[in-house]
């Protein structure tokens, strides 16, 4: 098996724990493996995309109730949501890694990484979450970024476009905020939780990074207005218009210019 069947095979890993396992030591064996880039490998009729565990529970996203963290549940539905997050965030990684034919060495090799350290994120989310008596899964939870981790499937351009550096990009924004109101709660687990998101902010920095940097190299091989371009795929795709406020200082770290944060901001 060489690389990107590797990365097929631990999306479709159903148990969490195991598929953190696959991706941590498949990213410490990887330069070792094979890597064909104009061969994309195969699911067979046994694999699951993804693969996830039958919890938790997937609803609408509206109905999934807001989670505030001045009480001990409150506090651990609300990491179980960033934990969610991560899990998923490892299943996108491994997707642009199998999945997106004739992209050049680099390209397979960050996104690998990306899983590696989502797998990180996971660990310490869901380690503190069972530290509260909690276990991933026993909260409900949308599907919002696998679907569309789907509808981006034919086109590695759009996916960049629309994942990376729109929906995870979100998180920059989003993070700060939730750190925040674990300030206020100002129980020790809170404060512990805003230390695992400040590692969980600086990494995504460089995840988004990485999703502006290979969907301007697409842009550029294919002759188009990277700004553009954006609005017309957000259409396309139906992807969330992105509201104020923005963490204008991370997007700028990861790679944002000065007329994408004017086009955000209407």
């Amino acid at each position: 098996m060489q690389l990107r069947s590797h990365a097929l095979t631990a999306l479709c890993i159903c148990s969490p724990q195991e598929k953190v396992q696959a991706v941590q030591a498949l990213w410490q064996q990887h330069s070792a493996l094979a890597l064909s880039v104009h061969t994309q490998p195969v699911p067979d009729a046994t694999q699951t995309l993804p693969g996830r565990p039958e919890r938790p529970r997937l609803i609408p996203a509206k109905q999934v109730p807001f989670r505030k963290p001045f009480t001990p549940e409150g506090l651990a539905a609300l990491i179980h949501a960033v934990c969610h997050i991560e899990f998923n965030a490892i299943n996108l990684a491994l997707d642009a890694v199998w999945r997106f034919n004739d992209m050049p060495e680099a390209y397979y090799e960050d996104w690998l990484r990306v899983a590696f350290e989502e797998s990180q994120h996971f660990e310490l989310l869901h380690t503190h979450l069972q530290s509260l008596g909690y276990q991933y899964g026993d909260f409900d939870a949308h599907d919002g970024l696998w679907q569309m981790c789907e509808k981006t499937a034919d086109d590695v351009l759009a996916r960049m476009a629309l994942v990376p550096r729109t929906l995870e990009a979100r998180g920059l924004d989003a993070t700060p905020l939730i750190q925040e109101k674990l300030r206020k709660a100002a129980s020790p687990a809170a404060i512990q939780a805003v230390e695992i998101l400040d590692i969980i902010l600086r990494d995504e920095v460089g995840h988004v990074a990485i999703g502006n940097h290979w969907y301007r190299w697409l842009c550029e091989q294919r002759g188009l207005d990277p700004v553009t371009l954006y609005g017309d795929l957000v259409q396309r795709y139906d992807a969330p218009k992105l509201k104020p406020p923005f963490n204008t200082a991370a997007r700028k770290k990861a790679g944002f210019t000065d007329t994408e944060l004017a086009y955000l901001l209407g």
